[in-house]
């Protein structure tokens, strides 16, 4: 689980494809000659600092990255002249300019401090947390966040925060909306793994759920990220149709019951959806 988020942008690319007309075969291959590999060699070696890895040496970046160590000092060497890292020994680490990456983005896309006040409206209405969320290649990005008093994980959620879009109920609700070639390569490429006794690892297991949320409009999660970690999502899109990402509503399995969450927490949610529909143009 992440929190540092520098994103690839696949998803917010696909809504402005989709929104402005751009067709998604425009974008470059690695082979092109337009294609700038140092940049995209740069961009990897700081996604290689994680939540798992917040310092590194050389020899440990250049083993992350599968890069060989003349090229990875390179790249570390040139970051930290940057700022963008900083060095205490033969360790590396990330430093606070990197969040002008992801604030920039924040700025771009207005429509995440459009949403809060409707986050916010449901943590008063039912004293839990609430989020917007998109997908960027397997994992939900929080975008905005709401959080109630009582804590639900053992890490803390916020804005940058990345967690496994299989078991998520923002992360199904957003795969639940992708074509039937993107899901394949999603289910193809992804890799699942039991966090608890009731996550599913079985990809064709997955797709039928995936394929119960498309059609159900919502989906439920129960306890399959984190024991005790219970939640509710459906997709919210602008007036004009286009999907803007997934809302959703997590809460504790001993304080709130699956009816609790369906015939409460659910129309909540998608009288929200319905409102966020209608102010984001």
């Amino acid at each position: 689980m992440r929190t540092f988020a520098i994103m690839d942008g696949s998803f917010i690319q696909q809504y402005r494809d989709r929104k402005y007309g751009m067709n998604q075969d425009d974008k470059l291959n690695p082979d092109d000659r337009d294609f700038v590999t140092a940049l995209a060699s740069g961009l990897e070696v700081l996604q290689a600092f994680d939540q798992n890895s917040p310092r590194m040496t050389l020899s440990e970046v250049a083993a992350k990255t599968g890069m060989n160590r003349a090229k990875a000092r390179r790249f570390l060497l040139t970051l930290h002249a940057l700022d963008y890292l900083k060095k205490q020994h033969r360790h590396f680490e990330l430093t606070p300019k990197v969040l002008q990456l992801g604030h920039a983005f924040l700025s771009v896309n207005r429509y995440g401090t459009m949403i809060q006040p409707y986050l916010e409206d449901m943590t008063r209405q039912i004293n839990e947390s609430t989020s917007l969320g998109i997908l960027d290649g397997d994992e939900v990005v929080y975008i905005a966040r709401s959080a109630a008093e009582h804590r639900l994980m053992a890490i803390q959620l916020s804005v940058g925060t990345r967690l496994p879009a299989a078991y998520t109920s923002m992360g199904r609700v957003l795969l639940a909306q992708l074509s039937t070639a993107e899901l394949d390569t999603f289910l193809k490429q992804v890799r699942l793994q039991a966090h608890t006794e009731r996550s599913i690892v079985d990809s064709d297991a997955l797709r039928q759920v995936l394929e119960e949320v498309r059609v159900q409009g919502y989906a439920i999660v129960d306890q399959e990220l984190d024991s005790g970690l219970r939640s509710v999502a459906v997709p919210v899109f602008d007036r004009q149709g286009f999907l803007l990402g997934a809302i959703n509503i997590s809460t504790n399995a001993a304080r709130v019951d699956m009816e609790t969450l369906r015939e409460r927490f659910l129309p909540l949610l998608q009288e929200k959806a319905g409102l966020i529909r209608m102010a984001v143009h």
